[in-house]
């Protein structure tokens, strides 16, 4: 690689025009979604109501209880049933953001269609970054952000090609992707320039690039999870006679089931954190390379470990009958944690051999 290359600034400014249009676009997608969900239909109770009086009338308890009374169960309230583990009682998934409603679901279409092309966008502007310097677009932690962003929105949109039931992520997804490129245009801009020369190695490909794309499925599983968790607070206040309110029961109602996105979650974390491993080794055999040992004790090495035993800690404790359900759930979010502390703590606040965020 010559180190001498010189920046094309002509392309510099051109990605950063592209980054500028792909945020008016997602702008444009974020109101759609809001309107897919205003426009969407504000179902009752009665689907998840009737799915836990369903279940009570087939517990155990209810048919002795009653037995006692002639044999007939005659339930004046949902019951409350003891299950091997929250969100893993039967209870149908919700229509969608849209609710089902023809308004609602041409509204998300309209959100989707507009996430593809801010999507597209963005991907051009980290492919102008690139083309600028000549070099991967990840050398610095501006060019992370809009790769990251850019990764995180291609794994939903391949999600939904797949035909997935994952539209309920869209409008945290565009609000999230909005945030992160309003910070890196702002707070950790760096303009476009050639590397420090310990990134001068083919590595950069290969240890980064995964890093991105675990950091962006990571986050896919992280929006499941904290759903889940209001989801399932939903199902067991319904299961234990409550009412809830609203905009409560407006929004959950359109959720998939507490069981549902427990089981998204998990296969989504499950998936990459083999290549979550992967990164971390690539990672030490690069620092062989550039710095004459495999492991340093430096802050971006220990809090990438870190992150891994947590996660390792997660997909345990899912195969772990007492911490499945909600402990499970925290324990992912933690582990999540981790991994932002490791990419913006890490980097901004911690001094080491990775410090040069450019920030």
């Amino acid at each position: 690689m010559n180190l001498a290359a010189a920046t094309n600034e002509n392309l510099a400014n051109i990605s950063n025009t592209l980054i500028y249009s792909s945020m008016a676009v997602y702008t444009l997608a974020f109101f759609a979604h809001i309107a897919e969900w205003v426009f969407g239909s504000r179902s009752k109770v009665g689907r998840t109501a009737a799915a836990l009086n369903k279940d009570s009338a087939t517990d155990p308890a209810v048919k002795a209880q009653a037995a006692e009374k002639g044999g007939t169960a005659v339930l004046e309230r949902p019951q409350v049933v003891t299950r091997s583990a929250a969100g893993s009682r039967d209870v149908p998934d919700g229509p969608g953001a849209a609710g089902g409603t023809f308004k609602g679901d041409l509204w998300g279409r309209i959100a989707v269609s507009l996430t593809v092309v801010a999507f597209a966008v963005q991907a051009a502007g980290v492919v102008a970054r690139a083309l600028s310097v000549q070099r991967a677009p990840w050398g610095n932690m501006y060019e992370f952000s809009i790769t990251f962003s850019t990764v995180a929105v291609g794994a939903y949109l391949i999600l939904l090609a797949l035909r997935k039931n994952v539209r309920w992520i869209g409008l945290m997804l565009v609000t999230t992707v909005l945030l992160d490129l309003g910070i890196a245009t702002t707070t950790l801009y760096t303009d476009s320039d050639q590397l420090v020369p310990a990134l001068h190695s083919y590595w950069l490909w290969i240890h980064v690039s995964t890093a991105i794309i675990c950091g962006a499925v990571f986050y896919l599983g992280a929006v499941g999870t904290l759903l889940y968790l209001f989801r399932d607070s939903y199902e067991n206040k319904i299961a234990s006679g409550g009412t809830p309110g609203k905009f409560a029961t407006s929004v959950m109602e359109r959720l998939p089931a507490a069981k549902s996105l427990d089981t998204f979650s998990y296969r989504i974390n499950a998936a990459v954190f083999p290549l979550w491993t992967f990164t971390i080794i690539a990672g030490a055999i690069w620092a062989g390379d550039a710095w004459g040992r495999y492991w340093g004790w430096d802050p971006k090495e220990v809090w990438s470990f870190i992150t891994w035993v947590a996660y390792a800690a997660y997909l345990h404790a899912r195969a772990t009958a007492g911490w499945k359900g909600r402990k499970a759930a925290y324990l992912a979010l933690v582990a999540f944690g981790c991994w932002l502390f490791n990419y913006y703590g890490v980097n901004i606040f911690v001094t080491g051999k990775h410090s040069y965020a450019g920030v």
